[in-house]
């Protein structure tokens, strides 16, 4: 019951949160961090004792399944159809939903000054995001799954065509577009999965582990699965699905950003390893070098398309599909190396991104330009905000000690032993990340204050939120064995390759 109350009172608090405004404009984002702050707690609890909070033993048995589930609840909700809710978190997703509420309240903080129109509203959308992202991360209905994957869209449609920038109406349409259409073709590929399952046993069900091992007729299953990755592919996004990414990135407000780039893109990563690659073992492997090939060539040709950017917030978008790039590249190897390479990159982004999107999102707020040929020498008048620019950035381009470094070098260790070159090719993508990362700093924050900028440097919230992302990310790159453990039963239980 606990993941029930974990989205339910973010329903709630975003209910809340709209109907306070009418009393003080002040008052959503206080209902708001309270909201995310009581998640907060019960992710704790759910950390430190997961299996009393919540582990159905009922539900267990009566799904099948083994103690990989460290919380599992199952109930009727439309038994004609079979439907059900059915809940559960095991190692991964407790790291994604820890991932989920952390970086909601980080939003909060890089929101707390930056939104001052419609606070309601805006707190609503973004509590009612968190909750749709903790849904899919623990929904094992693949009708319920399909719920929460609309749910968390269109209330970051609304976050972005009202607080976005310049060009958000056709930037939010553009978002909502590429992913709709991708989750209809996710929708008709479930029911697919669903009919060829009744045919073969004569039941109706939805439940993914059910649904596991269906026999698909020969000519299906390579089509079913195309629209599970397709989904997935468009929200981690890979190249060709990757168009939406920047216009999205490029005029949302700066916590709209946050969630993007550090909670939705992880979504469609959750979706390859949990959904796609289970349910559709044989295909999946027949499809794994084109995959493969996709990931190498996100990493390259993303990486290359930053050269050309002027706009900052652009540039790290494109970043963020390159690093995405490694997730595709290990997920699809198969390997433990790789899978858990895959894992550690989507938590060690995750951080990295979102301070980077609040970073240029700051600078956007303050001096009225995302372009850098407008910027230079902003050391000099903010120090700290230089300070943070600079560690965020090495430790997206891969520095030992840090969370990203982790990640790729296991996506590389665990892709080498499936396929040397494109390994080989996604290690020069590192090289050309550190080229243009740096080159980033140097326009920015070094050099001749030509337009004599004068920038507020870094307030005591933003502090605050970019100390705990760093203090996150060096946990990860110090330390990763706590998150490995984590998230190796599951891996185990999914079939993923382990080599000793």
């Amino acid at each position: 019951m606990i993941l029930v109350w974990l989205i339910t009172i973010l329903f709630a608090g975003g209910i809340g949160a709209w109907l306070s405004e009418k009393r003080n404009p002040e008052l959503p984002r206080v209902i708001a961090l309270a909201t995310i702050l009581l998640d907060l707690f019960l992710v704790v609890l759910m950390l430190v004792a997961p299996g009393v909070l919540g582990l159905d033993s009922a539900s267990q048995a009566e799904l099948g399944q083994t103690g990989e589930w460290l919380i599992l609840s199952s109930s009727e909700w439309i038994p004609r159809f079979g439907v059900a809710f059915i809940f559960g978190a095991d190692g991964l997703g407790l790291l994604l939903i820890t991932l989920t509420v952390f970086l909601g309240l980080m939003s909060l903080g890089s929101a707390w000054n930056e939104i001052k129109e419609r606070t309601g509203f805006f707190y609503f959308n973004l509590l009612w995001t968190l909750a749709g992202v903790i849904g899919v991360f623990t929904a094992l209905d693949l009708f319920l799954f399909f719920f929460f994957w609309e749910v968390m869209l269109i209330p970051m449609y609304f976050i972005i065509a009202i607080w976005g920038h310049e060009n958000k109406e056709y930037a939010a349409m553009k978002f909502f577009i590429f992913t709709q259409v991708s989750g209809m073709l996710m929708l008709l590929a479930i029911l697919m999965l669903v009919f060829f399952h009744y045919q073969s046993t004569g039941e109706f069900t939805f439940s993914y582990f059910d649904l596991l091992g269906t026999a698909i007729p020969d000519g299906f299953g390579f089509w079913v699965m195309l629209g599970f990755f397709i989904a997935f592919a468009t929200k981690l996004p890979t190249v060709p699905f990757h168009n939406w990414l920047p216009d999205a990135h490029s005029q949302a407000p700066t916590p709209g950003s946050v969630i993007l780039a550090g909670i939705l893109l992880k979504t469609g990563a959750y979706g390859l390893i949990r959904f796609t690659i289970p349910l559709f073992p044989e295909v999946s492997a027949d499809f794994a070098p084109t995959a493969m090939l996709l990931g190498v060539i996100s990493i390259l040709y993303t990486a290359k398309v930053a050269f050309s950017q002027n706009d900052l917030k652009r540039l790290i978008a494109y970043t963020s599909v390159s690093h995405m790039g490694f997730v595709m590249l290990g997920v699809y190897a198969w390997t433990s190396q790789g899978v858990q390479g895959a894992v550690m990159t989507m938590l060690a982004h995750g951080f990295s991104a979102a301070a980077l999107f609040m970073l240029a999102g700051g600078l956007q707020h303050r001096i009225h330009t995302r372009q850098m040929d407008k910027m230079g020498g902003l050391w000099g008048v903010a120090p700290k905000m230089g300070f943070m620019a600079v560690f965020f950035t090495v430790a997206a381009v891969g520095m030992p000690g840090l969370g990203n470094f982790i990640g790729e070098f296991l996506v590389l260790l665990g892709s080498f032993r499936i396929s040397i070159a494109a390994a080989s090719l996604a290690a020069i993508g590192m090289v050309v990340a550190a080229v243009y990362s740096l080159i980033v700093i140097q326009k920015v924050f070094h050099g001749e204050n030509k337009n004599n900028l004068v920038v507020e440097d870094l307030t005591t919230v933003e502090m605050i939120c970019f100390g705990f992302m760093m203090i996150g990310l060096l946990w990860m790159g110090m330390y990763p064995q706590s998150m490995l453990n984590m998230s190796e039963p599951t891996l185990r239980s999914l079939g993923v390759l382990f080599f000793q």
